[in-house]
C-alpha cells in the first residue's frame, strides 16, 4: 500500500509540474484561487512565464480565464446562500447600507474582483445581491486580466533573466 500512495503521489507531483503540464495547472491554481479558499496563482503564473517567456499571453488568459471561472462560482455560491439565508432571518441595518451601496453600482464593482482578500468575498456578494451573472463575469475578467498583466509584468521587470540561468 505504502509504494502505491508514494506512485501515486509521484505522478499527481509530475501530472502538476509546471513545464509539463504548465496551462492546465494554472488554471487549476487560479480557479481554486478566486473561490473563498487562501491560494495565490500569480506565484504559478509568474513561475510558468519564468520557465517559458513565450507563455506570457497564454499564461495571462488561462490564468483569467481560470479566475474568472472561480468567480462566477463564488457568484453561485453567494446566489445560493442568500436564498437560504432569506428563508431565515433579515438583514441587520449595517449589512443592508453595505448591500445598498453595492446594489447602486451594480455588476461595475465585480471590476474590483482582483482586490487581495475582499476581491472574492464581492463576487459571493454579487451572487447575494442577485446581480446580472454575465455583466459580473465580464467585469471580474476584466479586472482580473488586468491584474495578471500588471503582477506578472511587474514581477519580470524586478527579476530579470530567464530561470535557470
Amino acid at each position: 500500500m505504502d509504494a502505491w500512495m508514494h506512485d501515486a503521489m509521484r505522478w499527481l507531483l509530475q501530472a502538476m509540474a509546471l513545464p509539463e503540464v504548465g496551462l492546465s495547472t494554472l488554471f487549476l491554481v487560479a480557479l481554486v484561487s478566486a473561490t473563498l479558499l487562501p491560494l495565490g496563482s500569480e506565484p504559478a503564473l509568474f513561475g510558468l512565464v519564468k520557465l517559458d517567456p513565450a507563455m506570457f499571453w497564454p499564461g495571462v488568459l488561462v490564468a483569467t480565464a481560470g479566475n474568472t471561472l472561480g468567480g462566477a462560482i463564488s457568484w453561485w455560491m453567494g446566489y445560493g446562500a442568500e436564498r437560504a439565508y432569506e428563508q431565515v432571518t433579515h438583514h441587520p441595518p449595517r449589512q443592508r447600507r453595505l448591500l445598498t451601496l453595492l446594489q447602486r453600482f451594480g455588476p461595475v464593482t465585480c471590476l474590483l474582483s482582483w482586490l487581495p482578500l475582499v476581491g472574492d468575498p464581492l463576487c459571493a456578494l454579487a451572487g447575494w445581491l442577485r446581480m446580472p451573472f454575465w455583466p459580473c463575469v465580464a467585469w471580474m475578467a476584466v479586472g482580473k486580466f488586468g491584474r495578471y498583466v500588471v503582477m506578472t509584468a511587474a514581477l519580470l521587470w524586478l527579476f530579470p533573466g530567464r530561470y535557470g540561468g
